[in-house]
């Protein structure tokens, strides 16, 4: 079936592992859990779109070496379209090493390499993948011309354009936000994006509405203790719940797939951010950034938490 949804990110192999203690300089300490995976931010929300019922096109970057030829295998066995995934000759693809300890406290390794960085080449031959999706999620650690890029064509084409993270130094960020529909990131990406510091779920609220005003018509912010997702009308704050998490690397992957899906479902901005929180809170009860959803239970959580979700 054709893709639905485009998904322009990060493709790389996480090798993910769980310790009792993390060990002190020049010692060894066992492993007891260890996962190896398709990873990267593009490729998890892709997953969990795939998961979520969708048919998602994953557009990224791999080296030309076993890694990236694994890479891929992974991606076509979660029923993600590679077609417009670039095969750079040469170099390697993309690692992240994840240390995870007992409280969920985790540590990155990465080696992200310049081989899995799009270009706009690689947003052009995607033209007619993006031109025909109902959305496209777009990763902003990503090359900026090509993020930029891909953004002006959804928008010329109608395209619905949900965007995660925070620009870099120097980027054009007001030139961005007035080509996104719906903007997710973290309370340190939208203090970059705001100005100002989120120390706060009330300040997460006012940096969302600040952001409102300068192009997007949702934004959500990602706190320790909480989600808020705010909209012209009104606002929703999704409180974190702690009991069960294992590992919280994968929430904010889960957390965009579950905020597409449910606009894509439903005009309802609230409930649409309860499948959200709900695709999230699966994700982090479990080891690894992967997520690993089951739609019905999904769906049957999102309508628990909006029946009692306080809209202001």
């Amino acid at each position: 079936m054709p893709a639905d949804i485009a998904v322009v990110g990060h493709v790389g192999r996480d090798i993910v592992v769980r310790v009792d203690q993390l060990p002190p300089p020049g010692v060894g300490v066992p492993v007891p859990e260890r996962l190896e995976m398709l990873g990267g931010k593009g490729a998890n929300q892709a997953v969990a779109l795939a998961q979520l019922g969708h048919h998602p096109a994953l557009i990224g970057a791999v080296a030309g070496d076993p890694v990236g030829a694994w890479l891929l295998d992974a991606a076509l066995c979660d029923a993600i379209d590679v077609t417009a995934t670039a095969v750079r000759p040469g170099g390697r693809s993309s690692l992240i090493v994840s240390i995870v300890e007992p409280d969920g406290t985790w540590r990155y390794l990465e080696d992200l390499t310049a081989e899995s960085v799009l270009e706009v080449d690689d947003i052009r031959r995607a033209a007619a993948l993006i031109a025909g999706a109902s959305a496209v999620s777009l990763q902003l650690q990503q090359g900026w011309e090509a993020v930029l890029e891909a953004a002006e064509l959804a928008m010329q084409h109608g395209v619905t354009v949900f965007t995660d993270g925070a620009p870099p130094a120097g980027a054009d960020a007001d030139g961005l936000l007035e080509l996104v529909d719906v903007l997710r990131a973290d309370h340190r990406e939208a203090s970059i994006l705001a100005g100002e510091p989120i120390e706060d779920t009330e300040a997460a609220v006012e940096a969302a509405r600040s952001l409102l005003r300068r192009g997007p018509r949702m934004v959500a912010v990602a706190t320790p203790r909480a989600d808020v997702v705010a909209w012209k009308e009104a606002e929703a704050i999704l409180t974190h719940d702690a009991d069960g998490v294992v590992d919280t690397t994968g929430a904010g992957d889960a957390f965009m797939a579950g905020l597409i899906s449910g606009l894509l479902a439903t005009d309802e901005p609230a409930a649409a951010a309860c499948v959200a929180a709900s695709a999230a809170a699966q994700t982090v009860r479990r080891l690894g950034g992967r997520p690993a959803l089951d739609p019905l239970d999904v769906w049957a959580e999102a309508d628990r938490l909006s029946s009692r979700l306080p809209v202001y």
